[in-house]
C-alpha cells in the first residue's frame, strides 16, 4: 500500500518534468519575431553589395548577415540549391564570387537534434508511461479480487522469541499443561515412540484480560517454531465462501511451515454452536466453521500443527468443535490468586526503576479481582504519575494511586463542593467505615476519603486480608450492613436521606436476591434455586431469565428480600447509634484532613471486635457461632 502511494507523486512529477520540456521546446523552436526576409529580396540585396555571408542550415532556413552588422532570417526552396535559385532570379556569378557573399552550409548542432528528436518520441513515451500506470492499477484490482479468499493470518519466525513462559505468571497450572505442547514440538519422537497423541486443539478460557494471548505466544517462543496469529472475525466476510477459502489456505500455509502453532483469537466469532442463525446451512459463519471442523479432523499426525484458540464465552462454542480430536484439550486460565499477582507485578516492574520502599506483596493483597491486564496497566500508571511528579523512580505512593484510579477514576480536586454537602459526605463514608470496622466478617479498612474520585463524591476502601472463593451467609449479611452505613448515618445525623446511597441501594438489593433466589440462604422459601437464568460465564454479564416459580413465590421472594435489605438496615443503624461517638470524630477528622488511611482510622477508633479471617465460618466448639 505504501509503495502504490509513493508512485502515484513520482507519475505526477514525471508527468510534469514532460510538460516544461515541451514547452521549452516550442520556446526554442519559435522563430524570430522579425518578419522574414524573402528569397527575391535577398537576390537584390544581393546585386546591391549589402550582404556579407549567408548560413544555410540543414533544414533550408537561411540566416543572412549584412555588411551593418545585422541579421535576418529567410527560407530557399527545398528542391534545389541556394545558388540556382539566386541564379534564377538574376544574381550573376560574380556578386556570388567569395569576395562578395560568404555562403556557409552549416549542419545542426547535436542538441538541436536531441530536441528534434524528443520532440517525437516524448509523446509516445508519455502515452506508454500513462498506460502502464493503468494496466498496472487493473492489475492490482485483479491480483486483490483473486487474494480476497486468501488467509490473511500474520506469521512469526520463532528464530528470535520475544515472549517465553519466563514473561507469564500467576498461571502455573496452565503453564504446565501447555509444556506438553512445547515438548511435542520440540521432540515429537519421544511421544511418537510411545504411541501418544499430542492434542491437535488447545483451547484458551478465560475472563478478558487474563493472558490467553500471551500464552499462546509464550508456547511459540518457547519451541522456536513459526506462530501464525489471526483473530476469528476475519474469517467472517459478507460473501459466502471467502471465509471457508480463508480456512483453506491457513491451513496450507501451517503445513507448509510444520511444525507450527496457528493462534485463533476470539473463536467464538465464528465458532459459536450451528442453527442458531437465520441463514441455515447457508449462513457465512457456519460455512466456515464447517471447514474449520474438516480442516482440524484432517490432520495427520506427522504434520506437527497445532491449534491454540481462545475465548471467553466457551458455553456458546459448537460442541463439534469442542470434542476430542479438534479442541480436545481446555486450559482454564482463571484471576490469579495474591500470589500470583505478586508474580504478575514482579514481571511488569521488570526492568523499571523502583523505589528500594515497594513492597508488592501488600499491592497483590490491596488488588484482588485484578487479571494481569489490569496490574499491567497498574505499573504503566504509576510511571506515568511518577514522571509527571518529575521523579526518577516508581515509589509505593504512586503504585497506590494507580490502583485508585483503576478502581474509581482520577481524583477530581478541582470540583467545588458546597460545606453542607460536604459534611453529608463525609458523615456518609464515615459511616460506611465504622461498619466495616466493628462488623466481624467485613474486610479491614484500608482508606477513607471524601476527595471526589471518578463518578464518586467520596469513597471508602476495605481489603481482605487474604483471597476467598467461599462467602457465607454471614458474610454477605455484614457486607449489605456496611452497605447501608452511609444511607443509615444520613437519617441518624441529618434526620433526612440524599441520593447519594443510590449505588449502595443497588448493590444491597443485587445481594439479597441473589441470597434467596440463587444461593438458598432463605429459612422460607427453603435451598432451591429459583429463575433459570442465561449468562455469559466469563463475563459476568445476564441475558434473560427463565422464570419457573409461580406467583405467590414470586411474592414470597419480594417479601424475604425486602426484610432481609431491612434487618440490614436496622443493624446498620443500631451500630451507629451506639458508636456515635466514633461517627462525629471520624466525620470532623475527615472534613479537616479530607483522607484518613488505615492507621489513622485505627487511632481514632481501635477495633472493637476481632475480624474473622475473610468471614469464614468457624467450626462449633461446643456453643452456637454468631
Amino acid at each position: 500500500m505504501n509503495n502504490t502511494r509513493n508512485r502515484i507523486p513520482i507519475f505526477y512529477l514525471l508527468l510534469f518534468g514532460v510538460i516544461i520540456v515541451l514547452v521549452f521546446m516550442q520556446f526554442m523552436q519559435q522563430p524570430n519575431q522579425q518578419e522574414p526576409l524573402t528569397i527575391n529580396e535577398l537576390a537584390h540585396d544581393i546585386q546591391i553589395g549589402e550582404v556579407s555571408r549567408i548560413d544555410v542550415a540543414e533544414d533550408d532556413s537561411l540566416l543572412v548577415v549584412y555588411n551593418a552588422g545585422t541579421e535576418r532570417e529567410s527560407r530557399k526552396e527545398a528542391n534545389t540549391t541556394l545558388v540556382e535559385q539566386l541564379l534564377a532570379l538574376g544574381v550573376t556569378a560574380d556578386q556570388l564570387s567569395f569576395e562578395n557573399v560568404k555562403i556557409n552550409i552549416t549542419s545542426p548542432s547535436a542538441l538541436v537534434k536531441i530536441f528534434n528528436v524528443l520532440a517525437y518520441l516524448l509523446p509516445v513515451i508519455l502515452l506508454s508511461i500513462v498506460f502502464w500506470f493503468v494496466f498496472r492499477q487493473a492489475q492490482g484490482s485483479n491480483n486483490a479480487a483473486i487474494s480476497f479468499g486468501k488467509s490473511r493470518a500474520r506469521m512469526f519466525t520463532g528464530d528470535h522469541p520475544t515472549i517465553t513462559f519466563d514473561d507469564v505468571a500467576g498461571v502455573e497450572e496452565a503453564k504446565e499443561d501447555l509444556q506438553e505442547v512445547v515438548e511435542f514440538l520440540k521432540e515429537p519422537e519421544k511421544f511418537i515412540a510411545l504411541g501418544a497423541r499430542i492434542p491437535k486443539g488447545v483451547l484458551l478460557i478465560g475472563q478478558p484480560g487474563t493472558g490467553k494471548t500471551l500464552m499462546a505466544k509464550a508456547v511459540s517462543g518457547e519451541a522456536g517454531v513459526p506462530f501464525f496469529s489471526i483473530s476469528g472475525s476475519e474469517f467472517v466476510e459478507m460473501f459466502v465462501g471467502v471465509g471457508a477459502s480463508r480456512v483453506r489456505d491457513l491451513f496450507d500455509q501451517a503445513k507448509r511451515h510444520s511444525p507450527c502453532i496457528v493462534f485463533v483469537d476470539e473463536i467464538d466469532a465464528v465458532g459459536r454452536q450451528r442453527g442458531a442463525g437465520l441463514g441455515g446451512s447457508h449462513d457465512e459463519r457456519e460455512q466456515t466453521l464447517n471447514q474449520i471442523l474438516v480442516e482440524m479432523d484432517g490432520f495427520d499426525t506427522d504434520t506437527n500443527v497445532i491449534i491454540i484458540a481462545a475465548t471467553n464465552r466457551p458455553d456458546i462454542l459448537d460442541p463439534a468443535l469442542m470434542r476430542p480430536g479438534r479442541f480436545d484439550r481446555r486450559v482454564i486460565l482463571d484471576r490469579p490468586d495474591v500470589r500470583g499477582r505478586e508474580a504478575i507485578l514482579k514481571v511488569h516492574t521488570r526492568g523499571k526503576p523502583l523505589n528500594p520502599e515497594v513492597d508488592l506483596a501488600q499491592l497483590a493483597r490491596a488488588t484482588p479481582g485484578f487479571v494481569g491486564a489490569d496490574l499491567e496497566n497498574l505499573v504503566n500508571e504509576a510511571a506515568i504519575l511518577s514522571a509527571r511528579r518529575n521523579k526518577k523512580s516508581i515509589g509505593q505512593d504512586e503504585l497506590r494511586e494507580a490502583i485508585e484510579r483503576i478502581m474509581a477514576g482520577p481524583e477530581r480536586k478541582s470540583r467545588l463542593i458546597s460545606e453542607p454537602e460536604k459534611q453529608i459526605i463525609a458523615y456518609h463514608e464515615a459511616g460506611h467505615a465504622i461498619l466495616s470496622h466493628v462488623l466481624p466478617n467485613t474486610d479491614p479498612v484500608y482508606k477513607v476519603t471524601i476527595i471526589p474520585r471518578g463518578m464518586a463524591g467520596g469513597y471508602m476502601w476495605a481489603v481482605p486480608e487474604e483471597d476467598r472463593s467461599l462467602e457465607s451467609r454471614s458474610k454477605l449479611f455484614d457486607n449489605m450492613v456496611m452497605a447501608l452505613g452511609g444511607r443509615a448515618a444520613e437519617e441518624i445525623i441529618f434526620d433526612d436521606i440524599t441520593s447519594g446511597a443510590s449505588s449502595d441501594l443497588q448493590s444491597v438489593t443485587k445481594t439479597a436476591r441473589n441470597m434467596i433466589m440463587r444461593l438458598g440462604m432463605s429459612k422460607e422459601l427453603g435451598t432451591r434455586v429459583y429463575g433459570q437464568k442465561e449468562e455469559l460465564v466469563f463475563l459476568g454479564r445476564e441475558i434473560s431469565e427463565q422464570k419457573d416459580y409461580s406467583e405467590a413465590i414470586a411474592e414470597k421472594i419480594d417479601e424475604e428480600v425486602l426484610g432481609l435489605v431491612n434487618d440490614a438496615y436496622e443493624k446498620a443503624k443500631s451500630l451507629l447509634t451506639h458508636y456515635e461517638d466514633k461517627l462525629h470524630a471520624i466525620a470532623q477528622k475527615l472534613l479537616e484532613v479530607e483522607t484518613l488511611t488505615r492507621d489513622e482510622f485505627e487511632a481514632i477508633f481501635p477495633s472493637p471486635v476481632q475480624k474473622r479471617i475473610g468471614g469464614t465460618p468457624l467450626p462449633l466448639n461446643g456453643s452456637a457461632s454468631a
